[in-house]
């Protein structure tokens, strides 16, 4: 309850009364944690007040904390994260001598400097690190990975991971998906494929994030088949995708070429029970209605309103438009009609494209009787001015 209560303040920068919560909490016998150090210096920092911040942690002692390494991680990587990396250096020097660091406190300040591609910044934090006795471990190698590929040194990112094992220090999936991400970066896919089977081969497990990365490379160079593998083996093993990242691997499919394979992945995300976004099956109707597929368009459809989508304009343009492209102009119509009815107007492109359809099969009744309808839903409807001119 104090949680909600002080992450509640933060949100509106009522900082004067965070204190008052803290000594509550302490009158009350509730002892705060490391969270509550994590809601109160986040909250500082995010509100612009960091010299509030360290000033806090300096005086934690009043609210029946301990300046231990552990707060004092919490402060550092909460300070790095928000990009106030020189304050957080400055704190780690303000208290060296007074608590024993472990390699969380440089990782912190290493990671920081890392994702911005200091690789000065992070061997000058790397030899402080070790002058104090403390070796680096496999996330110390992964950010430096990620710095050297930053500034595209993918050779001594090569030479980092080679000397690991020299080093005392075997590496995990968090190494080996920055080696991917650094050869995704310079678009070499093949040294992409052959780190992920060596990471298989030592029994290394991929992550989400290795997927991600090895999966979208291989789409990016339309390396379909090879992506459609890999994707079975995300599945195979258990991971199942969130809706952004089906969504990711279904855009750039809906690109190029048919849309035999985007079908593919969405068959198999929703047999593993992934949730479809509303974004990937308007692509799905796009895709499926260009070339004319209107068995699978109107079964996606059905789909889509099985999940709780609703239909709006677009999706109806794209139904009837891919109705057209196939040749039934019956269906065409009853979705038309359909989508009038829910006062949604077509757009004049579809609309125009239907009706010459059926002027071309001699159906000028059935054309005159859908440009009433039409006609009258634009009657009714407001005007919007744009560029171009009129719209309803």
């Amino acid at each position: 309850m104090y949680h909600i209560i002080l992450r509640a303040l933060g949100r509106r920068r009522f900082f004067n009364f965070v204190e008052e919560i803290l000594v509550g909490m302490r009158n009350d016998g509730v002892n705060p944690d490391n969270e509550t150090l994590l809601i109160v210096i986040d909250s500082l920092v995010g509100g612009r007040r960091v010299s509030e911040a360290v000033r806090f942690f300096e005086r934690l002692e009043e609210f029946n904390w301990v300046q231990d390494c552990e707060s004092l991680n919490v402060v550092l990587c909460c300070l790095s994260r928000r990009c106030h990396v020189r304050v957080a250096e400055s704190l780690l020097d303000k208290m060296r001598g007074k608590v024993a660091f472990d390699s969380v406190t440089y990782n912190a300040i290493i990671g920081r400097w890392a994702r911005l591609g200091r690789v000065d910044e992070v061997k000058r934090s790397l030899k402080l690190m070790i002058g104090d006795g403390l070796s680096p471990d496999c996330l110390t190698f992964g950010l430096i990975i990620e710095c050297l590929g930053c500034n595209r040194r993918i050779d001594d990112a090569v030479s980092v991971f080679e000397r690991m094992e020299e080093m005392g220090c075997v590496a995990d999936t968090n190494v080996y998906n920055a080696m991917i991400s650094n050869f995704v970066s310079v678009g070499d896919v093949d040294e992409c494929l052959r780190y992920y089977k060596c990471m298989v081969g030592v029994n290394c497990v991929p992550d989400v994030g290795t997927y991600h990365r090895v999966i979208g490379a291989l789409l990016k160079v339309r390396r379909v088949a090879d992506a459609l593998e890999i994707f079975d083996e995300m599945l195979g093993s258990g991971i199942c995708p969130n809706t952004g990242l089906i969504t990711s691997f279904i855009e750039p499919l809906c690109i190029y070429g048919p849309p035999h394979a985007a079908i593919i992945v969405y068959k198999k995300a929703r047999g593993v029970g992934c949730e479809i976004s509303l974004k990937a099956y308007k692509l799905l109707l796009i895709r499926l209605a260009r070339f004319g597929k209107c068995k699978m368009l109107l079964e996606v459809w059905k789909h889509m309103q099985d999940s709780g989508y609703s239909s709006d304009k677009e999706v109806y343009d794209h139904i009837v438009d891919g109705l057209c492209n196939a040749g039934q102009l019956d269906n065409a119509i009853r979705v038309m009609e359909e989508a009038l009815r829910n006062g949604f107007c077509p757009s004049r492109i579809v609309y125009k494209k239907l009706r010459k359809k059926l002027l071309n099969k001699n159906e000028v009744e059935t054309a005159y009787n859908l440009f009433k309808k039409v006609k009258n839903i634009r009657e009714g409807a407001p005007r919007v001015w744009r560029a171009n001119g009129w719209h309803f």
